[in-house]
């Protein structure tokens, strides 16, 4: 049987993100499986190219790297011993030159394969965050209630970071530092004795064992150090977002204490990271430095029996001093690379939570004659505990209006977000045209059913952007249209950019009237054959409200229209009322029926009656009030300062 996945679950395994059962955990090798094909991209010949390109020339930069030393040797060799003055100058000179030039070749040759790899690396952090983002719009909306968007932003933010830094350390840090050690130990067994390469790679050992077992005891404190910047991050953009509220309370040292708290946790994480560097750094030197004047004594004692020469010490040390770059900077990779696995499998944690609600493969097109909506025998919980929806059943024929009552909690939003499909139900059918919902792409589900949601949420952008949103390939002219019809043309004309003046954060800059306006411009842009007004006035003053509902009859006409209501005598036209209760439906009619039945739509609406009765009598009973300092004409305030609140952001 088709039915909705299990509810919210045991939260004692909760993830850090959802607040929901986290997902098993990658392991490391999966982790890293998972990143091979961000370096080798299918279908991209070019980026493979680039790819073998920069391996050839980190290949060649080492070859070169490692014979360096060997002109340095010469030279001082050549410069020790007595020959004819022309011979004296010629020869050390040109092995000084070919010294310079191999130095100036290690670097180029580095920075050429760099510039070649950087398309890979970029388009690797590309496809990665792209991934991401469309998996987590493919996620429920159960996942996106519960998320934390501070928390999520940062996880994305460093997950898409760690692949770039993996990309690049892993292929051009750690790769050449183990050519380069093999080459030099084989030189130092070949050019000098075995015991150089002996002591040389005991050294190098013990250096690199010394450097994993303290970056491994240091990995706690960089993931303690996440997760509590992860959690200061995350109460700093909810009290942001929540500005007004915290406003309203007067709770601005609250906050900034409960933010002080988080990072004051997360000084303590930082003070262990940097002390334990401190440690790292001077185990690190000391182990060099024994390795190299062990070496040198060596040398020196080669020198004194003559076997070999002071070009021979002073490339030794040169070697030495070479290697000593890449193995400080071996324990920096080696170090970035694991806080790069962690941020990447907190990243793969995300791409492995399973979408609650899919297409099915056999999935097709919805086909709308009309709009027809049938609700046959549906059930919905949330939790298996806590049902909110019990074998409810109602039609909306094509083009008719079927409104939903009831008081808080009875399922009445639950209703158009199972037609919206963001959950599935548990039991019945949904239909639309005959076609269950379930049997039809989401996409095209979506497409044919447009809302006007009670809380009007804008992007942060223009006001012509927030209207096009409802058809992105909109022209101009279009979008005019749109907003005449929900009139709000007048008020745009006015604005100093018009059209494009921005709304603000959340749409702050506009008052509650002017958002829905531009909710509703943006739905007769979509042009859906089924239409959701969620409560869309409610939280409106009356003035406001009747213009609203006058724009919304327009749009709604010839339209199979659901309205999910608070104010009953938004209503009173519908083709049929439902009343719900505790999941189920305790009436249904129309507006007259309802009332002569004398049942609990009756009662409600006569409490609603009642108190825009004694409304009226408070209003009546104060002094007039003049239209200048009324509502205005679009909306809450006064025009002159709904309009200079726009000309100051101008």
């Amino acid at each position: 049987m088709r039915g909705m996945k299990s509810g919210r679950g045991d939260h004692r395994d909760a993830h850090p993100l959802t607040g929901g059962k986290a997902p098993a955990k990658p392991k490391r090798l999966d982790t890293l499986r998972s990143f091979a094909p961000y370096l080798w991209p299918e279908g991209r010949t070019d980026l493979r190219i680039r790819v073998v390109a920069a391996l050839l020339f980190l290949l060649v930069a080492k070859i070169i790297t490692v014979y360096v030393p060997f002109f340095y040797r010469d030279a001082i060799n050549a410069l020790s011993v007595s020959s004819p003055a022309t011979i004296a100058i010629t020869v050390p000179a040109i092995l000084i030159v070919a010294f310079g030039v191999g130095r100036i070749l290690m670097v180029a040759l580095g920075q050429v394969r760099d510039a070649v790899f950087a398309p890979v690396s970029q388009n690797a952090v590309r496809a990665l965050a792209l991934q991401t983002f469309r998996h987590l719009h493919a996620l429920s909306l159960r996942f996106h209630l519960e998320r934390r968007t501070g928390g999520l932003s940062r996880v994305i933010e460093r997950g898409t970071k760690a692949i770039d830094l993996l990309l690049r350390f892993s292929l051009f840090n750690i790769i050449p530092t183990i050519l380069e050690l093999a080459f030099v130990v084989v030189i130092f067994a070949w050019a000098f004795d075995i015991w150089f390469a002996v002591v040389l790679s005991a050294t190098i050992a013990c250096y690199i064992v010394f450097t994993f077992a303290v970056t491994e005891w240091r990995t706690r404190f960089h993931r303690e150090m996440n997760t509590l910047d992860t959690d200061a991050n995350s109460k700093a953009i909810d009290s942001l977002l929540n500005f007004e509220t915290v406003k309203y309370f007067g709770n601005e040292e609250y906050e900034a204490k409960r933010f002080d708290a988080s990072m004051k946790r997360y000084e303590s994480a930082a003070i262990k990271t940097m002390t334990s560097l401190s440690a790292l750094n001077t185990g690190q030197t000391a182990i060099m430095s024994v390795g190299l004047t062990i070496l040198m004594l060596m040398s020196a004692q080669g020198i004194v029996n003559g076997n070999m020469t002071v070009g021979d010490f002073a490339m030794l040390f040169a070697y030495f001093m070479q290697l000593a770059q890449p193995l400080n900077l071996l324990g920096t990779v080696y170090r970035e690379i694991r806080q790069a696995l962690i941020d990447m499998e907190t990243m793969f944690d995300l791409l492995h939570i399973p979408s609650e609600v899919e297409d099915s493969p056999a999935a097709h097109d919805l086909k709308v004659k009309g709009g027809e909506i049938i609700f046959e025998n549906v059930s919905f919980h949330y939790d298996k505990d806590r049902g909110i929806l019990d074998n409810v059943s109602f039609r909306v024929p094509a083009g008719k209006t079927l409104a939903i009552v009831g008081p808080s909690g009875a399922g009445k939003s639950t209703i158009s977000r199972i037609l919206f499909r963001f959950y599935d139900i548990s039991a019945g059918r949904v239909l639309i045209d005959g076609q269950d919902i379930r049997d039809v792409t989401q996409s095209s589900l979506r497409a044919t059913v447009g809302m006007v949601p009670q809380d009007t949420v804008l992007f942060n952008e223009t006001i012509r952007y927030n209207i096009r949103y409802g058809r992105p390939d909109a022209t101009d002219a279009e979008v005019k249209s749109a907003a005449s019809q929900a009139q709000i043309a007048e008020f745009i004309a006015r604005l100093p950019q018009g059209y494009d003046s921005a709304v603000g954060e959340r749409g702050l800059k506009l008052s509650g009237g002017e958002k829905q306006r531009v909710a509703i411009a943006r739905t007769i842009l979509k042009n859906p054959a089924v239409l959701i007004l969620d409560e869309a006035t409610s939280a409106l003053d009356t003035h406001t409200e009747k213009e609203i509902q006058a724009a919304l009859k327009q749009i709604s006409e010839n339209r199979t229209t659901l309205i999910i209501a608070h104010r009953l005598s938004t209503i009173v036209d519908a083709d049929e009322i439902i009343v719900l209760d505790h999941g189920t439906i305790a009436e249904r009619g129309r507006h007259e029926d309802l009332l002569a039945l004398g049942g609990k739509y009756a009662a409600m609406w006569n409490r609603q009656r009642e108190a825009e009765a004694a409304r009226e009598i408070l209003v009546q009973a104060e002094e007039p009030v003049s239209p200048e300092a009324g509502v205005s004409e679009l909306g809450d305030g006064e025009p002159a300062q709904r309009l200079a609140i726009f000309t100051e952001g101008a």
